[in-house]
C-alpha cells in the first residue's frame, strides 16, 4: 500500500522497488541467519560481537568529531577507544561506558551536514537500505578512509566481516521487525519517515531546531522497545537498515 507522497522522497518508485528487492533478500537470506545465529549464540557472545564491532566503529567516529572541530569529544571518543581495546579485550567488553564514555555516533554524512551540504534526496541503496545521497557519499568517505575493515582487509575478508556484523544487527532487530511487520500497514513509508526524522536528530546532536517534532520520534523509538531486545547501540547506529538507533548531547549543527 502506497502512502502519501514526501517531498524528501522524489525517487520513491525506485525506492519502493529497492525495498521491495531488499525485503526479499532479508525474509530469505538475512532474516534466517540471523535467527539462527541468535538462536545458537549465548547472548554474552553476541553482546562481545555488537561491542567488538562498536569499537571498530569508534575509529569513525573519531575522525569525524576532529573534522567536525569536536575536539573534546573526539578525546573523549579516543580515551574510550584504548580502554576498551586493551582492558576491553579488543573491545569485546565496553568497559569505557561504566567510565562514564559513552558510545557516541558521528560519521562523515554528518560532518557534510555540519560542512552546510544539503541532504539531496531520500533513497534506498540494495543491502544497505534507507540512505540520502549526501550520506551515500559518506558512507563512502567512512569505508575507504576510516573504516579499519575495509582499509585493513582484503575484499573477500571484508565482506566477510561485514556479513558477521550485519547478522549480528539484525538479530538484534528480530523482534521488533516482528511488530513492524504485524502492525504497519505501508511498511516503506513508516521506515523512511522514522529514519529521516532520527537522522535529523542524530545530526543535531539531541538539539534540532524548534519545528523538530521530538514527541513523535520517542513515539517511534517506543515501537521499536521489547524489554531491552534492542541494544543502545543500535538505537544509535544506522547502518542497515541501519541501522534504528540514541542520542548524544553535544553542540548544534547547521540545518542541512
Amino acid at each position: 500500500m502506497d502512502g502519501p507522497p514526501n517531498p524528501d522522497d522524489p525517487l520513491e518508485s525506485f525506492n519502493r522497488s529497492m525495498f521491495a528487492f531488499n525485503e526479499s533478500v532479508d525474509k530469505y537470506a538475512i532474516k534466517p541467519a540471523a535467527e539462527a545465529y541468535d538462536f545458537i549464540m549465548p547472548s554474552f557472545a553476541s553482546k562481545g560481537v555488537s561491542n567488538f564491532f562498536n569499537n571498530i566503529d569508534d575509529i569513525v567516529v573519531f575522525f569525524n568529531q576532529l573534522l567536525q572541530f569536536k575536539f573534546h569529544e573526539a578525546a573523549a571518543t579516543s580515551a574510550r577507544f584504548v580502554f576498551n581495546t586493551t582492558f576491553g579485550l579488543l573491545g569485546l567488553i565496553d568497559f569505557a561506558t561504566d567510565m562514564d564514555l559513552p558510545k557516541q555516533n558521528e560519521d562523515f554524512g554528518q560532518t557534510l551536514a555540519v560542512w552546510g551540504v544539503n541532504s539531496g534526496p531520500y533513497l534506498v541503496l540494495p543491502f544497505i537500505g534507507p540512505m540520502t545521497i549526501r550520506d551515500t557519499a559518506g558512507l563512502a568517505v567512512d569505508w575507504t578512509y576510516f573504516d579499519p575493515i575495509f582499509k585493513r582487509q582484503t575484499l573477500n575478508q571484508s565482506l566477510v566481516t561485514l556479513t558477521i556484523k550485519y547478522i549480528d544487527v539484525r538479530a538484534g532487530l528480530l523482534k521488533a521487525s516482528n511488530i513492524i511487520d504485524e502492525t504497519v500497514p505501508d511498511k516503506y513509508s513508516f521506515i523512511r519517515d522514522a529514519w529521516l526524522l532520527r537522522r535529523e536528530f542524530l545530526i543535531y546532536d539531541g538539539d534540532p531546531p524548534e519545528d523538530f517534532n521530538e514527541d513523535e520520534l520517542f513515539d517511534d523509538e517506543d515501537l521499536f522497545k521489547d524489554d531491552g531486545i534492542i541494544k543502545d547501540d543500535l538505537l544509535r547506529e544506522n547502518k542497515m537498515h541501519n541501522q534504528l538507533e540514541i542520542m548524544t548531547e553535544g553542540t548544534n549543527k547547521p540545518k542541512n
